[in-house]
């Protein structure tokens, strides 16, 4: 007997759907509810959904990279077929699906890759709006160092139109260098670096402020004085992603969706700083596990952690930006401990792999959270705070805390945004305008710039 077809509307609402299986089939064990591609250069997530546990076998092949699953349970219809079409082209990792009858009752899946990868594949049970998943973690075996590709980027900035650097030179090596304090392999300075140091010695050594001149104010002068010739690096986080869409508003916005979107908009005023850069531990909608978004901004060296995120509660009343910071002593209001659960449920429902074999050592780091690094994420906070206030209400007129699992990185100053409450239709249609997007991005800038011409950034002393 024939199941009804699955209603195509109810499967996008889990949010960007790639593709669709027809269950107009019978199935021997459970039925394919659906199945999501999330490309992504840092990992390609493939989720088998069913009504049931389904069982897997998958074999890895080198040459030419492969990966082969045999689904159990399963017979191989038309619609199953159509995954052949549905890889997208710029996938960074798979460059096409095959699907085939194995054997009654077993479908193979051969997953074409771009390059060589270490998959991880688990199964997640039934959560939030999800059934069984079947998880396929495609990662490149071969990645770029996320810090020397920051510090190429800044270096591509401060010199436009500038010639490439002479043979026996190695500007990204400098520049690491003078990250970590160390003296640099090259015995020549880049030309940035020569370039800059020209600029340095045109400018006034004081200042000259002819008739009606304006004064400079006592925050641009701590600025000033405290300028760091070093690149200074603020992580953004933008919650949630992929599999996990967060918070929905009743207009059926997406949490995921409208952080993204500031962070970018703050990524971009970042970049235009002298000697800062933006990283961003999600560039595109895909799942990032919480303690894998603090490990990148610790492997960049972050100077800050911005945490990005859209309330939501129950009913539509409350409103307003809050910022919270990590707690030692438990959360400071019962209402910040249930944002604080909710964010932390983000692995449940974006799915993890339990298994992974760095979880529980990299749990053991983010134990190790420091008071002052508590203090300096509260100082920065109230800088925020009160830029924020100034485009829009806030929901709490101080920083709060909390048990964020995201803010517990021991050395770097770490911060968690709720922008608005997304459950709010008012503050939904904020989130959505562009308007209040840019008045808050430059609140956001306007804070970091205050927190740090009080606490300038300090040399690396620091592994990464």
């Amino acid at each position: 007997m024939k199941r009804p077809a699955l209603n195509r509307r109810s499967a996008l609402q889990l949010g960007s759907v790639v593709l669709l299986l027809g269950v107009q089939h019978i199935a021997r064990g459970a039925t394919i509810v659906a199945v999501r591609v999330w490309p992504s250069k840092d990992y390609t997530r493939l989720t088998i959904e069913s009504d049931g546990e389904i069982k897997a076998r998958q074999f890895f092949v080198a040459e030419p990279p492969r990966l082969a699953v045999d689904i159990e349970g399963i017979d191989l219809i038309p619609a199953l077929r159509e995954l052949v079409a549905k890889v997208k082209s710029d996938d960074p990792n798979i460059s096409g699906i095959r699907v085939g009858q194995n054997a009654p009752g077993v479908v193979r899946l051969v997953i074409d890759l771009k390059q060589p990868i270490q998959p991880q594949v688990f199964t997640l049970p039934p959560v939030a709006a999800y059934q069984y998943r079947l998880v396929f973690d495609l990662y490149p075996t071969q990645v770029a160092d996320p810090l020397e590709v920051l510090i190429a980027e800044k270096l591509a900035d401060r010199q436009p139109g500038a010639a490439p650097a002479p043979a026996g030179s190695d500007p990204i090596a400098d520049l690491i260098a003078r990250q970590s304090g160390k003296p640099a392999d090259s015995s020549k300075p880049p030309p940035a670096v020569i370039a800059e140091k020209e600029k340095e010695k045109e400018k006034p050594t004081g200042p000259a402020p002819g008739p009606g001149s304006a004064k400079p104010s006592p925050e641009a002068a701590i600025i000033a004085k405290n300028k760091t010739d070093r690149l200074v690096i603020v992580a953004l986080d933008p919650g949630h992603g992929g599999e996990d869409p967060g918070a929905v508003g009743p207009g059926g916005t997406r949490e995921k969706d409208v952080v993204l979107q500031i962070a970018h908009r703050l990524r971009d005023r970042i970049n235009q700083q002298p000697n800062m850069r933006a990283y961003l531990t999600r560039d595109a909608d895909f799942f990032v596990p919480l303690h894998i978004r603090v490990q990148k901004a610790r492997r960049v060296q972050a100077d800050l952690f911005i945490s990005i995120h859209a309330d939501a509660f129950f009913t539509a009343r409350p409103q307003g930006a809050s910022i919270f910071a990590l707690s030692e002593k438990g959360a400071s209001s019962s209402a910040a401990r249930w944002i604080a659960d909710k964010e932390n449920s983000a692995d449940l429902v974006g799915g993890v792999n339990v298994k992974a074999k760095d979880a529980q050592v990299q749990k053991a780091l983010l134990d190790m959270s420091t008071t002052a690094q508590i203090n300096d994420s509260l100082k920065l906070g109230s800088a925020m705070l009160g830029e924020i206030g100034n485009v829009g209400k806030l929901h709490k007129p101080k920083v709060e805390q909390a048990g964020f699992a995201v803010l517990k990185a021991p050395d770097i100053p770490s911060v968690l945004v709720e922008t608005a409450f997304i459950s709010n239709p008012d503050e939904e249609a904020k989130l959505r305008s562009d308007d209040y997007q840019i008045q808050l991005a430059d609140a956001l800038m306007r804070g970091i710039t205050r927190y740090f011409a009080r606490n300038p950034p300090l040399a690396r002393n620091r592994a990464v």
